[in-house]
């Protein structure tokens, strides 16, 4: 597998280029496309992400309970079904084509598992938090897939397109979407002005646009409004994230994104106390 960000391949002048891209790090059924050490600078809010394949097949159990704080998770199930469950009080499974959103602002513990023998196939996503959401209340959102509303071949997870609003809308100016194309099937996609930051990442099959054609990677497009252009080689599976960049800095913790070392502080110590309570409830 190919770990480093590579070059950009050159396209038409009609689309916009790619500045990198990568097929990250793989271990035991989950791949790290984005860190905020990395990729994450150049597409905050968007400073994490991964594709997982949990399940026996893939060596992985999926995630035990394990802390966030100053960011939202945002996981898109592809194939299977996920259980999961939270400090807030939510707790479920959550099918193909279903949702989550969860907010962890000041602090929160989660975890989820595959759900039945078939194991589950998805991406997650971190944003970013703007300053004032980053140490407040947690609170989540999951949607059935029937919930999640679509725009031609786009099912819209956060924000808005083309006139479709997802259930979800952030503070901040986000479109977050899912395509599946057809082999030979052509997409064009506008940001909304104002959206600088702009990237795909690909679950399934071979997605061409410009020159560069991605598989299983994330790709990176250069800053401004332009159009993107997408062609499928074979049935193809995507998400593709535009933003207004976070106008922040990412101080980081092991679990945790923040805007400062003040607002870092306060989160870290709220998900230790909330660890020390799973502890002494024997929950962890």
């Amino acid at each position: 597998m190919n770990q480093a960000i590579q070059p950009a391949h050159l396209a038409p002048a009609s689309q916009r280029d790619i500045v990198a891209r990568t097929q990250g790090r793989g271990h035991r059924g989950i791949t790290r496309l984005v860190s905020p050490g990395d990729l994450g600078a150049l597409i905050k809010p968007f400073v994490f992400l991964d594709l997982f394949r949990m399940g026996a097949s893939h060596g992985s159990k999926g995630m035990g309970m394990h802390p966030h704080s100053g960011i939202a998770t945002v996981t898109v199930v592809m194939e299977g079904a996920i259980e999961y469950r939270e400090t807030t009080g939510q707790h479920g499974v959550l099918s193909a084509g279903g949702v989550e959103f969860m907010n962890a602002g000041g602090g929160v513990w989660h975890g989820g598992s595959p759900h039945g023998d078939a194991g589950v196939a998805g991406f997650q996503l971190w944003l970013a938090l703007p300053a004032e959401d980053e140490n407040g209340p947690a609170h989540s959102q999951y949607l059935a897939p029937e919930q999640v509303q679509s725009s031609g071949p786009a099912r819209v997870i956060l924000g808005s397109y083309q006139g479709v609003a997802s259930l979800i809308q952030p503070r901040a100016p986000i479109t977050y979407l899912h395509v599946k194309l057809r082999d030979g099937e052509q997409w064009t996609y506008q940001p909304p002005a104002g959206h600088d930051v702009a990237w795909t990442a690909v679950g399934k099959g071979v997605l061409a646009t410009g020159a560069a054609l991605l598989e299983s990677e994330v790709a990176v497009f250069d800053e401004g409004g332009g159009a993107l252009q997408f062609t499928a080689r074979g049935d193809t599976e995507f998400v593709l994230g535009s933003a207004a960049k976070h106008p922040y800095p990412l101080v980081t913790g092991m679990y945790s994104v923040h805007t400062s070392a003040t607002a870092l502080l306060q989160g870290e110590n709220e998900i230790s106390r909330i660890g020390n309570q799973l502890h002494t409830a024997g929950l962890i």
